[in-house]
C-alpha cells in the first residue's frame, strides 16, 4: 500500500491493557486488529507488569505497527490507584519504545473530544463511535470490548493529530 501508516493504539490498565491497530492511508481508517491483554490476578506487580510489556511486545511483533499512541494518567482520588496505572502506563510504553517506535501521548479528554466530539463522553459513546468509524471492528468473533475500543479510540485520535500536524507543516512550507 502506498503511504499506508499503520497505529498502534494503547489504553493502559493494571487489570486489563487494551490495544488496537489501524492503518492509515490518506484520510482512510482501516481497522486491523484488536484485543485485551489480561494479566494474572493472583501475580506479584512487578509480574503483572512484565505479563503487560511482554503482551505488548508480542502485539508489535505480530502487527508491525509504525507509529504507537497512548492515553494518558489520569491522576484520580487514590493516589496508589493513579501510581499503579502508571506502572501499567509504563510498562506499554516501553515495548514500543523498545521497538524503535514514536510513542504519542493523548489525554482521555483529547481522545473523547477527537471521536465523539465531547470531552467528557462516557465509554459507550466511545464505543459507538468506533463501531462507526471502524465498522469491522465491531464485527469479529469476539466483539469489542470497552478497553479495546478506547485503545482504537487513541490510534483514531493520534491519525487526525497527524494529519492535522502535516496539515500545519504543509502550510508553513508554502508561507515561507
Amino acid at each position: 500500500m502506498m503511504n499506508r501508516v499503520r497505529i498502534l493504539g494503547l489504553d493502559p490498565g493494571l487489570r486489563r491493557l487494551g490495544w488496537g491497530v489501524i492503518d492509515v492511508e490518506g484520510a482512510r481508517l482501516s481497522w486491523v486488529a484488536h484485543g485485551v491483554i489480561e494479566p494474572p490476578q493472583g501475580d506479584d506487580l512487578a509480574v503483572r507488569l512484565l505479563n503487560l510489556f511482554e503482551g505488548v511486545n508480542a502485539v508489535i511483533a505480530q502487527w508491525q505497527p509504525d507509529e504507537a499512541a497512548i492515553e494518558e494518567t489520569f491522576v484520580n482520588m487514590n493516589p496508589s490507584s493513579t501510581l499503579k496505572l502508571g506502572h501499567a502506563r509504563a510498562a506499554a510504553m516501553l515495548a514500543p519504545a523498545r521497538a524503535g517506535l514514536v510513542v504519542a501521548e493523548y489525554a482521555a479528554l483529547d481522545i473523547k473530544k477527537s471521536v465523539v466530539g465531547a470531552g467528557r463522553a462516557e465509554k459507550d459513546q466511545v464505543l459507538f463511535m468506533i463501531k462507526r468509524l471502524l465498522p469491522m471492528a465491531g464485527k469479529t468473533e469476539a466483539g469489542l470490548p470497552t478497553d479495546a475500543a478506547d485503545a482504537l479510540a487513541c490510534a483514531v485520535t493520534h491519525a487526525h493529530k497527524r494529519k492535522m500536524n502535516g496539515l500545519k507543516a504543509a502550510l508553513k512550507r508554502g508561507a515561507a
